[in-house]
Order: structure tokens, then sequence, then C-alpha cells
């Protein structure tokens, strides 16, 4: 049976079917009540794994969290990710590794989660014009601190993971990922390897015709959406796997955690699993 717990960093028990913050509106008005409304019912069903960043409105997706479940529960674990900043002249995102930068944004996060210490930090993405050893040094010194509990990376090579590695314990790598995209099966198996949590980003998506076909016809057969489908995969397909799928909606939300008690057969996994060659 497929377990429903990971412990990240061997310590930090979560329940493996997260969800992503990214969708959630957070202007103000009705969307954002929904979005409220959302990460509450999240909490309220079980997830203990919610992730979020300081891209998702500079901010604004941070605060909404902080608004809607602070003080947190025991055991929620809210992941953020730092290293992507807007650039002051021409207002794009930009990825900025530099110490300074990421210093700053950690302080930030820790002012609008309202917490001491994150215990879940990720470097978003590796800046090409930083050396690696600053970037994920300076984490590692945010951690000596205090203010940082466990250190991820998102969308690394196995290369720039072993790199990383020796110079603090990687805890969690987030990397794009799905049933029909697994460009970075190879990360996972080094994941899988060391038992490192794999958070996939963008665990559902669906391919041409035919996949789309496959995928449909086996949720038929278990009496279930695609989406069930394709999230049930994910956490059979390897222990380590936390998926984080994303919503703004409630109905949503409770249908994508409906995937967790949806037993496949393992007829269902191989003609899944083939898949992947096609895509």
């Amino acid at each position: 049976m497929t377990s429903t717990a990971f412990c990240i960093g061997g310590e930090l028990e979560v329940r493996r079917l997260g969800f992503g913050a990214m969708h959630l509106p957070s202007e103000p008005g009705t969307d954002r009540e929904t979005s409220l409304a959302v990460a509450r019912r999240a909490v309220e069903l079980g997830v203990t794994l919610i992730d979020t960043a300081y891209l998702y409105g500079g901010g604004a997706n941070e605060e909404l969290l902080a608004e809607a479940l602070h003080p947190y529960p025991d055991g929620l674990l809210i992941t953020t990710k730092v290293g992507v900043a807007r650039s002051g002249s021409s207002g794009e995102w930009k990825l900025d590794g530099r110490p300074a930068a990421l210093r700053e944004q950690v302080e930030q996060a820790l002012r609008r989660l309202r917490v001491e210490r994150i215990e879940l930090l990720q470097l978003h993405r590796i800046d090409p014009g930083t050396p690696l050893t600053d970037q994920v040094g300076t984490l590692r010194d945010l951690q000596a601190e205090g203010k940082i509990g466990r250190i991820g990376l998102s969308e690394v090579t196995v290369d720039e993971l072993d790199q990383a590695r020796q110079i603090v314990d990687i805890a969690s790598v987030q990397n794009r990922y799905n049933l029909l995209d697994r460009e970075h099966e190879p990360v996972l198996a080094a994941c899988e390897a060391a038992g490192t949590a794999f958070l996939p980003w963008r665990p559902v998506a669906w391919g041409n015709a035919g996949e789309k076909a496959e995928v449909a016809s086996v949720a038929t057969e278990l009496e279930a959406t695609p989406t069930q489908v394709a999230l049930t995969w994910l956490l059979g397909h390897s222990p380590v796997i936390l998926p984080i799928p994303g919503t703004a909606r409630i109905d949503h939300l409770e249908e994508n955690l409906v995937a967790e008690r949806l037993e496949m057969t393992p007829a269902h996994r191989d003609r899944l699993d083939r898949l992947s060659a096609a895509a």
C-alpha cells in the first residue's frame, strides 16, 4: 500500500499530497476571499504541506497564506522559495542569487509569513551569474543563524544537486515532473537514492490527443478523473514524490485529495508508464 506520509530531512513529517498556492488570487475582492477559504479548507482536509514563493505576487501569496492560516496549526509546513526578483529598471522578474538579495528575501518572507524560522526554504532557481557556493552558502549561513530549518533546490540537474550537497544537506528538490513529462527522471532517481523529498511542480499536464485518451480510459475504468489518475500515478511512482497540485477552487481541491485513496492496479500503472516514451 502506498504510504501517505513522508519525513522531509528525515524528521519533518508531512502528508505526501500537498497543496500549491501559486494559483490563489491575492488581490482584494471576492476572489481573495475565495483564496482564503481554499487555503483554510486544505488544512481542514488534513493537508500539511503548502508551497508558495516570493515570485507569486512579489510576496502577496505568502501574506495571503499568513492571513488565512496564522497562527499555524501544529504540523503544518509552509515552504517558500527565494532567488527571483524584479528588475528595478524594467520591473521584469529575473534570477537573483546574490547573497545580499537572498538574505533580504528570507528576512521579508519571515515577516510576511509571521514566523521566526522557515522550516523549509527552497532556492527558486540557481542564478548563473552568482557562484553556486555563494548562493547555497548563504542559505547555509541563514540556517546556522536559526532563520531556516531545511534547505531545498528547484529546477536543478543531478550535477548541480551533487555540488550543492558538498556545501550543505539538501532536504528537497522541486523540479517540473508529471505523468507525461519525465525529463527529470535522473534527478528523481538521485533524490530517491538519498531519501530526499521530490516536489514535482506542474504535477498534472496533458499531451497529445492519444495520450489524453489513454489517461481518460484509465480514469473511466477507475471511476475517477484524469487529474486524480495523474496524481495517484505520481504517489505510486516513487516514495519520495510529494505532489503539490494547485487550484483556486474548493471543489477541485477536494477532488484532488481523493487521489490519495484511489486504488490503481499494476495493469493500469503499466499502461500509464508506457506513456512516457510517447511523450
